[in-house]
């Protein structure tokens, strides 16, 4: 690296060994061929976090409560067959995309910046202007592209990272926002139809004084009904908040982590259709309600060992 170029660190780093140094420089070499063959986009990204593991499960076992209440308390003793049939298809396409969306969103790379990139090797390569600045991250030792934000649980930089949910056990970033966008937006919608659904049914039940309202006996199917309504209402609450301040970000090109610094914009900003075309992809189509658009299935892949021999990962 020339003298023109400066090289700021977030936070105080340790100097590397001459060793260590080689070893960071082996890295970041395997690191980016394997980008530039694209096969870190192949690779299943899991975050091993105890606290968002327990989250992601809490909420599996939510939307599988919610869908037990109303197909068989609800659904299935209505004596009406269509109005069965149509809103059992309902609910449980919109769940399947819920957790389909939630999936995608837990196991994408957010856009997580290569480990050890800060060689002087990877730096000659950048062919940096004189004078400009560049940001290594000490915790990662990677080089931060613009608007990449360090996340403790992650342990790494992720471009535009927005947040780092438990709920989803992952960072919100640059690749896997669209999918968050929809698991918020169809967990809102599966929230309001049990609500519907809750609100009817209770009609129901007090006009026949609940006989044969439901197969369980009236004080279940009242527990029941009453732990739907609560969990429909809370989710439907967090996740219209979030659904509308995710568009909200989007629409502004500004991340919430950008919001809450207060952030002076370096960079230029998109306008609203740009915003939501970058996020989505493309124009607007049924492919941008979609979580299974550009499903990939991830596969074992050979890794080269920094200490030598080979490694596989998923």
């Amino acid at each position: 690296m020339s003298s023109g170029h400066r090289q700021r660190d977030v936070d105080p780093q340790r100097p590397l060994l001459d060793g260590e140094e080689e070893d960071e420089e082996e890295k970041a070499a395997v690191a980016l061929e394997r980008s530039s063959r694209g096969e870190d986009e192949r690779r299943l990204w899991f975050i091993q976090d105890c606290c968002g593991m327990v989250c992601a499960f809490i909420t599996w076992f939510l939307v599988f409560f919610a869908d037990f209440v109303v197909t068989f308390v609800m659904l299935l003793p209505s004596r009406s067959f269509w109005y069965a049939v149509v809103n059992g298809v309902l609910f449980n396409s919109l769940a399947v995309l819920a957790l389909a969306s939630h999936l995608r969103t837990m196991l994408t790379d957010p856009g997580a910046v290569p480990k050890g990139n800060a060689t002087k090797k990877y730096m000659e390569s950048l062919q940096l202007k004189p004078g400009e600045v560049i940001y290594k991250c000490p915790k990662c030792c990677s080089i931060k592209p613009e608007r990449a934000h360090h996340c403790s649980i992650c342990k790494r930089c992720i471009r535009k990272m927005d947040h780092h949910c438990p709920w989803v056990n992952n960072c919100v970033g640059e690749k896997n926002q669209r999918f968050f966008v929809l698991f918020t937006m169809y967990i809102s919608m599966i929230s309001s139809h049990a609500l519907a659904l809750c609100g009817y049914q209770f009609i129901t039940c007090v006009r026949v004084q609940w006989r044969e309202c439901s197969d369980f006996s009236p004080p279940v199917t009242m527990m029941l009904m009453i732990f739907l309504c609560m969990e429909a209402l809370l989710f439907f609450t967090f996740t219209s908040v979030m659904f509308s301040t995710q568009l909200h970000s989007i629409c502004n090109d500004e991340t919430e982590i950008e919001r809450l610094k207060n952030e002076k914009p370096t960079w230029e900003r998109q306008t609203r259709w740009a915003g939501l075309r970058s996020v989505f992809g493309g124009r607007p189509s049924l492919l941008w309600v979609s979580p299974f658009a550009g499903l990939k299935l991830p596969t074992l892949l050979p890794r080269r060992s920094w200490r030598g021999g080979a490694e596989f990962s998923v």
